[in-house]
Parts: structure tokens; sequence; C-alpha cells
């Protein structure tokens, strides 16, 4: 079935004038990228070009959808926005707060008893104000809005950095804050600045082992897990057509790693089958009626370098597959380099674990590579080595691969399916091992490999790969095996090898489920009461940021200089911490616990100038709080790289934290602190992170005259009674700078809703 179907003809209706004005406005042909973004611009028609990279733009998402662990804050933000029903379609999805541990039925069991007052909230807030609910155990957000309500040429905005999942499906989808959505959802524009856009050219066609996921691990390693910052990455050519919309999605869905906006594909046959398959036609139909514009002009992709800022050449008849990492999922390696890397890097060379599935390829046509993998093992004598685990996107897949014999085949190699949920990939494992520090190597079809990720061990060498060679892997138990040139000794002794991956894009007999897991809204849901208890350990309702007071900042103190990579799982863990995403007091105590500090390369350890102590950061930052002292945090290059989660901006802004200085800031949580009004800043000249010390009280001079593209100026009084004085960078505009000025975006929404 397909939802908010009237939506999706009047975002069609407007395509040709919105496209044709933007074609006058810019004055030269358009990309897919530019057809999309000008086609959802505020303002209605364009009146001029935008910059890229430089002009602050209004957009109008067509529609927001939000992750269990995300649209706690979220919804608790919309909650203080004083409207009583979203403004555009929206929708929340359980997938997070499952934790793997025995399988999928006594898992999702388990997470439905403990996380109930969670559900409970989420269930009721969504009914009274109007979003579509999505039950746990119903899928994973990406899968089942790729399923469900990704539709080419549209506009979505998601709480969670996999957002462009979507684009799969032609759609420019954008992962965010949870105050971008409460924003949207509030019936407000959506800003972002004009991004740069990056052209891949696909040539070929994919075969054997290789597979849309070795795509984006070889871009990946082109561009670096910053080289997409700022940019939407659009795919085309002939090797873009070839692939399957869901093998489409894995690639927009791990461009989350580059740091890209979002990727996105143009509409095609491909497209089409997928929206019949999951009985859309009549999305289909309309897509079809506007195809010239669900596509770059044809002079783009003739000489894409006059067009792009910049052009990537893949011929997929020649890709390898890869395997990525570990620790960083740009690390690309070429299978047939693979096996030199690990003895030359010394990583241990036995699998432990091989983890299949993921929001990033759970498909049926994932599955199904898999399963023709494993049902070799099975054919061929072999045993695994490793243990096996299998995620399912959705209950459509799940429900459907059970149909059709694939779940056995896995079960028959020892297997274990998990719930339709997240699991594994964002720390929600209880892994079985009788040593939890132990050197070891774990190999997924994830997206994300940082340390500690999946199991909070910072010695699990994970590494990246497509399901199908995951499996393979798992069978031999060994980092060093090709499956492409090599042979495995199976229980009779003989020399055998595994033959090339067959898989099946859509099911033969089509999908099939009895219960997918959706609650539609009430009609009327003025009468609905939300459930939070003000006793809850993992709810609790917001006040308001406090607004700034007019000043310079100075003699603040600092709390932490990070060292090194610095995400948001180092600022916010995940894992154990999910279960208090709607509490931000409770959960602000796992506040930068993860980052190292720079004086002493330590975690969770600073020094409390008050006591002259060491202890842990939100243990220090509670007690500068109390005692009405402000502090700064100094980090590193691309910090706040990884998820989209807020609550790496809302914990230090409700803890106490005045400012952010650091060498460069991931996009999402630049844009995450700008909404909470906090002060993010970067060195002028990186070098000066250098001259940060460790006893410095510290002034930021100018902000009584904040003004776009004119810098501020930080001093630090270091203790021997010198000091040092340097420019530092913003990048806020005039309403971004306002949003600062009354301490947060959302109160100036109250102030505007009369609130």
């Amino acid at each position: 079935m397909a939802f908010d179907l009237d939506m999706i003809k009047k975002v069609y209706d407007r395509f040709s004038s919105r496209i044709d004005a933007a074609r006058q406005a810019t004055g030269k042909p358009l990309t897919l990228t530019e057809k999309i973004l000008y086609s959802h611009l505020t303002e209605g028609d364009a009146k001029a070009a935008y910059h890229r990279g430089v002009d602050y733009v209004d957009f109008a998402p067509d529609r927001v959808a939000m992750q269990d662990a995300t649209a706690q804050m979220a919804l608790l933000q919309f909650m203080q926005a004083g409207r009583p029903q979203v403004a555009v379609p929206s929708t929340v999805h359980c997938d997070h707060l499952i934790q793997a541990k025995i399988g999928a039925v006594e898992d999702l069991n388990t997470a439905k008893d403990i996380n109930s007052e969670v559900y409970d909230f989420l269930a009721s807030v969504s009914d009274k104000y109007g979003l579509g609910f999505w039950k746990p155990g119903a899928g994973i957000i990406h899968q089942v809005v790729l399923e469900n309500y990704a539709f080419p040429g549209g506009m979505m905005i998601g709480t969670d950095s996999h957002t462009p999942n979507a684009g799969g499906l032609g759609m420019i989808a954008i992962g965010v804050g949870g105050a971008d959505a409460c924003d949207v959802m509030a019936g407000l524009p959506w800003e972002l600045k004009f991004p740069k856009l990056i052209g891949v050219h696909l040539t070929g066609k994919l075969s054997g082992w290789a597979s849309a996921k070795d795509v984006i691990l070889k871009v990946a390693g082109i561009l670096t897990v910053k080289g997409g910052t700022g940019a939407i990455v659009e795919y085309f050519g002939e090797g873009a057509r070839s692939l399957s919309a869901t093998g489409k999605g894995t690639i927009c869905n791990m461009g989350a790693e580059i740091g890209a906006t979002t990727s996105i594909f143009g509409y095609d046959e491909k497209m089409a089958a997928y929206l019949r398959g999951t009985q859309r036609e009549d999305i289909a139909a309309l897509a079809d009626g506007v195809a010239a514009h669900l596509t770059g002009d044809e002079e783009v992709y003739a000489s894409p370098e006059q067009y792009f800022d910049q052009v990537i050449e893949i011929n997929l008849s020649e890709l390898e597959p890869h395997v990525n990492g570990p620790f960083t999922p740009d690390l690309a390696w070429p299978i047939s380099k693979f096996a030199t890397a690990v003895r030359e890097n010394n990583w241990p060379t036995a699998l432990e674990v091989g983890l299949i599935g993921s929001c990033t390829n759970s498909s049926y046509e994932d599955i199904t590579r898999a399963a023709s993998i494993a049902k070799q093992a099975t054919d061929k004598g072999l045993k695994t080595k490793a243990e096996y685990t299998v995620t399912p996107g959705s209950e459509l897949v799940r429900y459907t691969v059970e149909r059709d014999g694939y779940l056995n085949t896995f079960e028959a190699i020892g297997g274990v399916v998990l719930a339709n949920a997240c699991g594994p990939c964002i720390g929600q494992w209880s892994r079985h091992t009788d040593d939890p520090t132990r050197k070891n190597s774990i190999i997924t079809s994830f997206n994300r490999n940082f340390a500690k990720r999946q199991d909070g061990n910072p010695n699990t060498h994970a590494f990246v790969a497509s399901p199908e060679i995951v499996t393979a892997f798992a069978i031999a138990g060994d980092l060093t095996f090709n499956p492409l040139t090599d042979t495995l000794t199976n229980e009779a002794g003989e020399q055998v090898m595994l033959d090339e991956p067959l898989g099946i894009e859509l099911p033969v007999k089509g999908f099939a489920v009895e219960d997918a897991g959706y609650q539609a809204p009430a009609e009327d849901g003025s009468h609905v009461e939300v459930l939070v208890s003000p006793t809850s350990s993992r709810l609790q309702l917001l006040d308001p940021f406090a607004a700034w007071e007019g000043t310079d900042i100075k003699c603040l103190r600092l709390l932490i200089k990070a060292k090194g990579k610095c995400t948001t799982d180092h600022i916010s863990m995940a894992g154990p911490w999910l279960k208090f995403r709607g509490h931000l007091d409770n959960i602000s105590n796992n506040m930068l616990i993860g980052a190292i500090n720079y004086f002493n390369n330590t975690a969770d350890s600073v020094k409390n100038e008050l006591t002259g102590e060491y202890g842990p950061v939100p243990a220090t930052q509670r007690d500068y709080k109390a005692n009405g002292i402000g502090t700064i945090v100094v980090g590193d290059e691309n910090y706040g790289e990884g998820s989209s989660r807020e609550h790496a901006a809302m914990e230090p802004r409700h803890l106490g934290v005045r400012a952010i200085l650091v060498k460069s800031f991931a996009r999402i949580h630049e844009t995450n602190l700008k909404k909470q009004g906090m002060l993010g800043i970067t060195f002028d000249n990186v070098a000066d992170y250098d001259k940060v010390q460790e006893d410095d009280k510290i002034d930021i001079v100018g902000l009584t005259e904040f003004a776009p593209g004119k810098q501020l100026t930080v001093v630090l009084h270091h203790a021997d009674g010198t000091e040092d004085s340097f420019p530092v960078n913003h990048t806020y505009n005039a309403q971004q700078i306002e949003w600062f000025k009354a301490g947060g975006a959302l109160n100036i929404i109250r102030r505007q809703q009369g609130a």
C-alpha cells in the first residue's frame, strides 16, 4: 500500500514549473540533486541561483522519519512547540532499543518488557500528534522507509545519520538532529547550506563476488571519512542503472561514512520494479509520468566535469570485492590485497564472529546472495569456524525469506537469526565472549566499525564487507582466506572452493507478511494522554535552555582537550546508554567519557581545577556547574563525526559547557550544537590547538558584535601569568545567531507559537 499518495501527487504536480524556474535562475542544465533541491525551496519557484557551499537555504521537506532512540528527544522537544499535530507526514520506528543476546523471539520479548515505558510514550505521543508508529520488531527504520515511504524526487529528513538509504529510490534523504526534525514537524522551514556536488560515474556491470557494497567501500577509500563533507554524491551512468534499488540503497546508506550530506541515484526501471514489488504500483506510475525530471539533464552526464565539483569514475566490471577496516570505514582493501594487509599489520587472523544484515545490507537480494554461500557450506561438507548472525532488515523481509527457506539455510550452518533491529551494529550486542578485552577480529556487513562500537571492546578489530564476503569468512574462520582464489578443507579432507554467490533481487512469489507492525495514529488526538511518569529514570520532560546573557563569555575553564578522533560515540556513547535517550539528565552521565584527554592520554579522566584532582568528565562538569563556572571543550579534526545523535550536543549544553572549539566539525554535529544554542567555533590556525593548556582560564571575545563571517577572539590566560590570543572562525548565519541569543532554536519556535 502507498502512504501519503496525495502528498506525492502534489510534489510531482509542481516539478515541471519549479525545475523550469531553476533552469532559468541558474542559466544551465541541472543535475538530479539540483532538480530536487530547487523543487523543495520554501520560497517556491527559484528566483536566483544558490552558491554551493556558501548560501544557507530554506527547504520544505516532504516528510520526517525518526528511530526510537532519537525520537524520544525529538518528540519531547516537539511537545514544547505548541502545535496540535505534525505539519508533515512523520513516522517513528522502534529499532534501536532491542539488544541482541539469544535470538529474535527472546530478545524482542525482553526488549518489550524492559523498554515498555519508552514504547508506551512513543506510541502515545505518535497517537496524539498524528505520527505513524512502527512497533518494536517491525524493522530497521531505513529498510522500512525504503519499503513504504521513499519515493523518487522526494525530500525527507530523518533523525539518524543513515537516512540517506532512501536515495536508493531517488529521494534526497538527509540525517539530522531531533531539533531539525522538530522544526519541520512544527511547520517551519529546514535550513541547509546549499551542498557541493560530487558525481560518481559508474560504468560496466557487477559480476561474480562483487556487489553494490563494494562500490561504496571503494568510494570510502577514495574520499575518506570526511571527503564528502558538505556535498551530495550523485551516482549516474549505465553501471548505476544496472544496480538493484536495494543495492543503490546500500551505497547511499553508507555514504554517511564519507561525511556526505546524502547520496542519490536517478529514477530507472530498477526503482520502478522495486516500487511495484512493494505494492506501490501507483507511485511507479506517477514517477513514470515525470521520469524526465527524476534524473539529471543529458548535458550534465555528457560533460560531468562542467557540472559537478568533483567526478569519480568506477568501472563495475573491474571492481573487486573490498574489505574495509579496522577501526575506520574508509581503510579500504581490495580482497586481493587484504590477506597481506592482515599479516603485515599483525591483525588477529582468526575470525571470531561474522555478522550480516543491518540497515545497510538486509534486503531480499542481500539475504539470498549470502544464503547461496551458506548453502554451499552444507553441500560441500564445510562447517562454519566462526559465530554467525543474521539480522533481517524488516518483518517484510524476514517473513518472506523464512517462507522461501533461507532462514533454514542459515540455521543449518549454525547461524543465529536476530530480531529485526539494529542490534550489534550500534552496540546493542550482548556478545558471547570469555574475555571482553581480548584482541580479536570480527567482520560485518554493517556500515560503521569505529573502536568499541559493536561490543565495547577497544581491541576488537571490526572489518566491513558485503554479506556474501562476510559469510565466506565465517565459514573459513580466517581473515587471510580469499574466497575468490583459495580452497577450504571439508570434513572429508577434500579441498573445495566456494562458487560465486547468486542472488534474487525481488522474490519470485512476491513479498509477504502477516503483521508488518504498523500502528496508525488517532483520527483526533486531542484527548490522547502522553505517557511520561514524573518518577521515570528513562523519560524526562524538558525545560528550555537559558538565553545568552548578552556579554562576552569570560573565565571559562577547560573541561577537556580531546585528542584525535572524537565521534558522537565518544561524546555520547550508545550501547547500554540507549535506555536513557529520553532522560537528558541521566544520559548526560556519559558525556565525553570516550574522548581521550590530550594531557594524560586517558579516557574519562580530566583535571578538576576546583580540587586539583583527576576524575570522570561528567562528574567534573557537574562540579563546575554547581559552582557557577562555565567551561569549554577543545577538540581535533572532524569533531562529532558519525551518528546524528543530538544528545552529543544537548548533554554539554545541559551540564553547562559554553563553547566547543575544534579544528573542524562534522556537519550534523555542528548544526546540532547551533540548534541547542551552543557556541561552536573553529581555530583559524589549527596550530593554535597546541597553545591550549590544562590550567587555562579562557575568554571568548567579540560576542557582543556576533555577526555572520566576523571572527571571534579566544584569549588564553595561562597559569604562569602569560597569555595567548588568537582569532577563531564560525559559520553562523543571521538566523543561527538568533538561535544562540535565544538559548536555542526551540525557544524561538515556542515564542512564535505563543507557547
